[in-house]
């Protein structure tokens, strides 16, 4: 596997924020070579340039660019840059019990969580742990977003041990819910009750009816909501809050990659 020379100016080692309790993320530039070592989470990531290769307890892999790589809690593992150029990427570290109540949304037993493969050169699944990534390390806490898309995320890494009902429960009630309070905070755990389902269940039912997941329909509710309270005069950062946006500039985002234009526009079309 062939390695790609770039600029490490930057800081080696960036730690970011995480909107949930339990998840680390971190941001690595470097060209070191790391001895082995054991981490107490479990690890999520991707390369984002130059490739590496390690040790770990499932044998010696390669990763390079847009690869995802995951570790277990004291799996004994390395990694050293594969040439001299050094490699980018990307990391998540969840807690076990953050781990254990994924798994249990997505109906695998927690008591078994394992990844069974070190490496993955899959796109559909490094689509998945991007959007994670920047769900769960953006400056606007989501929480129904960031959790939805942990565990379609989790979902392609564990696959569950129980195998699932065929019959999609009804997934009218948690239409209604977001319907009904769309400015409100909600919860997969919340609409999963509501239906009588699991957290995956309700995103996978959801998605199969409406043909959204309950986090993109919301913000389609919200922007509803939003676009009628400016039509009646509301100031926007007013309205913004009032529909359950974190703020204006969050609102003005959704707003224009749903309706095409953004906000102001419309506040100006209609006086």
């Amino acid at each position: 596997m062939r390695a790609t020379r770039f600029s490490m100016k930057t800081a080696p080692f960036t730690v970011l924020k995480c909107s949930i309790a339990g998840v680390h993320a971190v941001e690595a530039r470097s060209a070191h070579s790391f001895p082995r070592h054991i981490h107490a989470q479990f690890g999520i990531g991707m390369i984002r340039e130059g490739a590496q290769r390690s040790f770990s307890g499932r044998g010696t892999v390669e990763a390079g660019s847009g690869m995802v790589i995951t570790v277990n809690p004291g799996e004994v593992h390395d990694g050293m840059p594969i040439g001299d150029g050094g490699r980018r990427w990307s990391m998540l570290y969840l807690d076990p019990d953050v781990m254990h109540g994924l798994a249990d949304g997505i109906d695998a037993p927690a008591s078994d969580v394992e990844f069974h493969h070190p490496v993955f050169d899959d796109r559909r699944l490094a689509g998945r742990f991007d959007a994670f990534y920047a769900r769960v390390t953006g400056r606007e806490a989501d929480g129904l977003a960031a959790e939805e898309a942990a565990l379609l995320l989790i979902h392609c890494l564990v696959p569950a041990r129980r195998r699932a009902s065929a019959i999609f429960p009804e997934t009218g009630r948690a239409r209604a819910m977001i319907d009904d309070r769309p400015a409100s905070s909600v919860s997969l755990a919340d609409l999963a009750a509501l239906c009588g389902t699991s957290r995956f269940g309700i995103v996978r039912s959801f998605t199969r009816e409406t043909g959204l997941t309950p986090h993109a329909y919301l913000l389609q509710r919200r922007v509803a909501l939003a676009r009628r309270l400016i039509a009646g005069g509301t100031p926007l950062a007013e309205a913004a809050v009032q529909s359950g946006f974190f703020d204006q500039s969050h609102m003005t985002r959704h707003f224009r990659r749903i309706l095409g234009l953004t906000p102001g526009a419309l506040a100006r079309a209609l006086r």
